[in-house]
Parts: structure tokens; C-alpha cells; sequence
């Protein structure tokens, strides 16, 4: 727990804000699961659809997955925050809530701005965010008569005034790179009018208030390579095989898009995967991995005739005798259809 300073005699008597925040994560909802009853639940005059998220009729012709099948059309919007892996996109909404009552004369509220830092392992000092927002960010409140206020399209330090019982709405999207904790600080500035009357401003002040949000990135696809040297092609060229193995350390299944290498010249490669003899008018059947599951790649790399290696000095020690192939890189989908992706370190060959 954080250290908290004695408050001042002033910042006791200070009012509560205006202005709250919400923090919430934008995720794909997942397809619920049922578990059907044994028919001999029957016995105790119990129907065995009592237990099914979704009821169907399986009648000859009809469209409606069996009764006994366990995914349902049903979505599943997540109960928690869930999992942060490396690879994918963080997203979240930020919510500037006016918790300025309707009808209240007293005081107002304008000049909103929300700001978002991100502070991970590699840099502890935080660096800014970019903010999107969408038109019509300030949002009507359910439930709260009048018309909600429409804006543009703003930045993330575009100052807006969302009314009473209105939110000032922003989406932040950020690419999971590394391991570890990962801190979400969000800061908001607003104006704070106190209204003497008939609409007459008596004294305004700006007010803020800084918030953080810790969380984890997990590491989704565990990576390790090996290569080796073939010897040499007919016109003495260099060849080597690059092989690579991936495990799921997630806990849901996922769609594999594409496993490439990008050779470092002269290198060229060829894949010896599923999309070794692929042509461009057919799709190629990229496996699909399920929790804890592994797969195997390889890549065969060949020097380009003619072509020389020449290694640069920063990637190797001086006296090392192992080249330098390429980087490896992922592409992935969820099973609801995110997007993932992972690129290696440069790649090297045994001594």
C-alpha cells in the first residue's frame, strides 16, 4: 500500500468531485457453454432441457444446433477483466461521468480533459497515450430526459462539456509488447463554476483528479528455436534449417494466420509447414492450438548465389562463427476473432 500524506486543514474541507471516472475493458464476448442432462433425469420428472442455455427445436429442417451439443448461439459478455497476453491489443474505454444532478442551478461543469499514461516494464516512467473518440462522444446517461450533446471527432487532450448526467467517452487501444506489470494512469482536468443565480458565474476553479490501473501481460505463445547448418548447396552455398516450437500458454484455443521468417540477406527461405504446397488460389489449412498444445515449424534458409555473407558488426561479437537468418514472426486469431501477432529477436545458427 502506498504511503498517504497527512491532509492539510484545506485539503480536509475540500468537496467531493464533480466528475467521476469509469475504466472499462473492451472485449469480444465468448459463445456460453450447456451442459445437458443424462436422460435419466427423466426418473425424477426433470426435462433434460432444464439445463440448456439456449432450447432448440431438432426437428427435420431445422437450422438449430442439437440439444445435446455444448456451444449455443448464446454470447457470454465477460464477468471479469480477464487475461492480458503479449501480442494483442489492450483496449478500454475511458468515462468522464458529469455527476452534476438535472435540474441543479448551483454549479456546473466544463472544459473536460482526459489524459492517459502508460507505464510498463521497460519504461517505468510512463509515455503518453493517443485517445480516440467517436462522433457523438458525449453520451446521454439511460434513463435522463433532454437531448444529449453531439461533438466531432476529438484528440486526446480536446477540452469538451458534457452536461448533466452525460459522459465524455475515449477509447484507448495499446500493443501488449513485453512481459510484466503494466500501469493504466488516467488523469482528468475539469472546470468546477459555482453559479450565484439567474446563470451568473460567482467563482470557477479547475479541479483534478489522477487514477491508476495495474495489470498483467502474460506471455500467450511460448517460442524456441534452434538452427543448424546443412553444408553446402551445389554451387557452395550456405544452407541452414531453422526450427521452431510453439506451445500455447493460454487458456483458450487459437487460429494461426501465418508463421513467416524474414530472412536476413543473402538469405532466402522456403516453408516446410502446411503452406509448403499452397498456391495462391487455395487456402492453405493453418492448424489451430489448444491450450498447453505444441506445434512444430521449420524453414530451410539458402545463401543466394552469388551473394556473400556479410555479417554487421553490430549483431555479432568479433571471433563468433554463427550467421545471423532472420526474425521469426506469428499471426494469430482468438477464437471470437482478435487479432495477435509476436515477431522474434534476430535469429542465429549454432557455433
Amino acid at each position: 500500500m502506498a504511503h498517504q500524506r497527512a491532509q492539510s486543514g484545506g485539503e480536509s474541507l475540500k468537496t467531493p468531485h464533480s466528475v467521476s471516472l469509469k475504466v472499462l475493458r473492451l472485449s469480444r464476448p465468448s459463445l456460453a457453454h450447456q451442459y445437458p442432462l443424462a436422460s435419466s433425469s427423466s426418473i425424477l420428472n426433470i426435462s433434460p432441457k432444464a439445463s440448456l442455455a439456449y432450447p432448440s427445436s431438432t426437428t427435420p429442417g431445422s437450422s438449430a444446433p442439437p440439444d445435446n451439443f455444448i456451444i449455443s448461439p448464446v454470447l457470454n459478455l465477460p464477468e471479469a477483466f480477464g487475461s492480458a497476453y503479449v501480442g494483442e491489443t489492450f483496449s478500454c474505454t475511458l468515462c468522464a461521468n458529469n455527476e452534476v444532478e438535472v435540474g441543479d442551478t448551483g454549479r456546473s461543469v466544463s472544459g473536460v480533459r482526459i489524459q492517459a499514461d502508460m507505464q510498463t516494464p521497460a519504461t517505468p516512467a510512463g509515455f503518453p497515450l493517443d485517445l480516440s473518440g467517436a462522433e457523438g462522444e458525449i453520451m446521454q446517461e439511460p434513463g435522463e430526459g433532454g437531448e444529449a450533446q453531439s461533438g466531432e471527432v476529438a484528440k486526446g487532450e480536446e477540452e469538451l462539456s458534457p452536461g448533466p448526467g452525460e459522459s465524455l467517452q475515449k477509447i484507448l487501444r495499446f500493443e501488449l509488447k513485453e512481459e510484466g506489470n503494466h500501469v493504466l494512469a488516467v488523469t482528468v482536468t475539469y472546470t468546477e463554476t459555482i453559479l450565484a443565480g439567474e446563470g451568473k458565474a460567482a467563482s470557477g476553479k479547475v479541479r483534478t483528479f489522477r487514477k491508476l490501473y495495474q495489470f498483467v501481460a502474460q506471455q500467450l505463445l511460448s517460442v524456441r528455436t534452434k538452427a543448424g547448418e546443412l553444408g553446402e548447396g551445389k554451387a557452395g552455398e550456405k544452407r541452414f534449417l531453422l526450427e521452431a516450437q510453439l506451445e500455447n500458454m493460454g487458456e483458450a484455443a487459437i487460429a494461426f494466420e501465418a508463421v513467416n521468417i524474414n530472412p536476413k540477406p543473402p538469405f532466402k527461405s522456403t516453408t516446410l509447414n502446411w503452406d509448403m504446397s499452397t498456391s495462391e488460389t487455395t487456402l492453405s489449412k493453418a492448424p489451430i492450438l489448444n491450450p498447453r498444445d505444441v506445434i512444430q515449424v521449420a524453414f530451410l534458409l539458402e545463401q543466394i548465389s552469388g551473394e556473400d555473407i556479410v555479417e554487421s558488426p553490430t549483431m555479432l561479437t568479433t571471433g563468433d562463427t554463427r550467421r545471423v537468418l532472420g526474425q521469426l514472426g506469428i499471426q494469430w486469431r482468438s477464437a471470437m476473432g482478435d487479432r495477435g501477432s509476436l515477431s522474434t529477436g534476430w535469429l542465429t545458427s549454432r557455433k
